[in-house]
């Protein structure tokens, strides 16, 4: 069954028509949010690995960390897992993730004969989703991030801010999964809206569509959000997943 939020959408203008205003109204918000590679897609890769229940902060410098004490992304694959799961520590999960980043680059190194991933560029993108999550620890959402944010591919990842505020919006139902969200969000979101549309949803999931008492008074969405001014301080966690889509 639906969720009233989802109900409330189908008016005159419909879901389509609610999801243009709300790309609109963040745009003239958030501002304009031209697309900038973040690098390779392998340091991409191993980047949001790290940031899997993480904060960015954290994974961030675990990244840098790695980079200070190996030399590059190439040196850490030859290094022994243990001093992996040292370096990376501050990012949480230590453990499992040293194991998982040696297994991706060495799998990368063995069937490749290097770390460029550039090949990706020449398969459609459900291939290229299929052999990312054919690699250890890498998701949907792991694989979306690394599409977009180093090879300009229109897709759209989803957080658990994305995921929280798309279904306050009444974008997507409450029983909708993480990796519903994504398929159903990227269909109905037009290619060209996908990477803005995406780091809008987050700073706004972040600055005032918390998990924990969103600030509906400070929200440009209030007036067309079917979630506005219902929350009681404990509903959020009703939104937020349990652990971040890999």
């Amino acid at each position: 069954m639906e969720s009233a939020a989802v109900e409330t959408t189908r008016g005159p203008l419909g879901l389509k028509g609610h999801l243009a205003g709300i790309i609109d109204v963040l745009g003239a918000h958030y501002g304009a949010r031209p697309w900038q590679s973040r690098g390779r897609p392998v340091d991409v890769l191993i980047e949001t690995v790290l940031s899997q229940n993480t904060s960015d902060v954290n994974s961030h410098r675990a990244f840098r960390a790695l980079l200070d004490r190996f030399g590059s992304l190439e040196g850490v694959a030859a290094a022994d897992v243990t001093d992996i799961e040292e370096t990376i520590r501050l990012a949480g999960l230590s453990r499992v993730k040293s194991v998982r980043i040696k297994q991706i680059l060495e799998r990368l190194r063995a069937e490749h004969g290097s770390l460029n991933l550039e090949f990706l560029l020449n398969m459609d993108v459900s291939a290229a989703r299929h052999y990312l999550t054919s690699l250890p620890g890498v998701g949907p959402k792991t694989a979306s991030c690394v599409l977009v944010f180093s090879l300009g591919v229109p897709v759209f990842p989803v957080d658990t801010h994305v995921y929280r505020v798309s279904k306050r919006l009444g974008l997507i139902s409450r029983n909708t999964s993480l990796e519903q969200a994504e398929a159903e969000l990227e269909a109905m979101i037009e290619p060209t809206d996908r990477y803005r549309t995406h780091l809008h949803l987050i700073e706004h999931g972040r600055l005032v569509c918390r998990a924990r008492k969103p600030s509906c008074h400070q929200c440009v969405l209030a007036e067309i959000c079917p979630s506005a001014f219902t929350f009681d301080g404990s509903e959020a966690t009703a939104y937020s997943p349990r652990r971040e889509a890999q």
